[in-house]
């Protein structure tokens, strides 16, 4: 039996995860979205061809209702969700996309024993090359959870892990692609401190950081290796991590994704209320996670 995926929010990757669906072979007339913006309505419907709606109608008859939406919008839209009684022939799984928020969360407002799973991607997603991690709630089986992965691999790699490792995750690959950013502009400053021109130094750190990737992630060699086999001994990039580890390069990495994880672990603290049954206020807007 096909089924029928509700995405709610059309933001960023809202349009990301419809776009890899679309491309992987789902058919348009098993997806459906909800978005509150007249004009975003309008600009999915003549890209994708999809039927775009409000909460509760896209919720009606979907087999999995996946949020992708901001943390503030959360407490509306699950009572939206909960408010839809499941098809009768399909148990709804829900899938959150949103950052920070546990699935005790969902499953507070849900009708008892509803499953979920939770998701953390990150930005490559919209470029068709994210890593995704998935964690099952208290009610989600093997099934549910292969499931997802198979929705989040038409639009990148997947990793199953405990939700206790959530933010743990979240500091490695959900804030990654911020370092990564880091690390280029680092290089770009530099390389214009050495006579190179933005614009070139730009294309050179881009490709680099672009190719390094492909090779640690298609190679199946250790970064350890990968990175001895460009280190000669006493050449030049030698010199160039002697410096870096000199100036505490690992130690930084550490104290930043522990720190990571100290914020992410306060902000899920802040915010552990459980969603408020009933009908909550009407939701202001349907975007993409912060």
């Amino acid at each position: 039996m096909t089924q029928r995926v509700a995405i709610i929010g059309g933001g960023k990757i809202g349009e990301a995860l419809l776009a890899g669906l679309i491309r992987s072979g789902r058919p348009t007339r098993d997806l459906v979205v909800a978005e509150k913006s007249e004009e975003r309505r309008a600009e999915l419907v003549e890209e994708y061809g999809v039927r775009v709606t409000d909460v509760a109608d896209a919720v009606e008859g979907a087999a999995i209702v996946v949020l992708a939406i901001k943390p503030a919008d959360v407490d509306a839209v699950v009572a939206k969700v909960a408010a839809v009684e499941d098809n009768a022939e399909v148990e709804r799984l829900t899938v959150t996309l949103v950052a920070g928020l546990p699935t005790r969360r969902y499953e507070d407002t849900l009708p008892a024993g509803a499953p979920v799973v939770r998701v953390m991607p990150n930005t490559p997603m919209l470029v068709n090359e994210a890593m995704s991690a998935v964690a099952p709630g208290r009610y989600a089986t093997e099934d549910h959870v292969a499931t997802v992965v198979g929705l989040l691999e038409s639009v990148g790699r997947v990793v199953v892990v405990a939700e206790k490792q959530m933010d743990a995750v979240t500091a490695l690959s959900g804030s990654g692609p911020a370092y990564a950013f880091l690390m280029a502009e680092a290089m770009i400053d530099a390389g214009v401190g050495l006579g190179l021109t933005r614009a070139v130094a730009t294309e050179l750190a881009g490709q680099t950081i672009r190719g390094a990737g492909v090779l640690l992630t298609d190679s199946k060699v250790s970064p350890v290796d990968l990175r001895a086999a460009v280190t000669s001994p006493a050449g030049t990039t030698a010199e160039a991590i002697r410096q870096l580890e000199a100036n505490g390069f690992r130690h930084a990495f550490y104290e930043a994704m522990r720190a990571n994880v100290a914020a992410s672990v306060a902000m899920a603290a802040a915010d552990a209320r459980p969603v408020s049954g009933g009908s909550g206020p009407s939701t202001s807007d349907i975007s993409d996670r912060d």
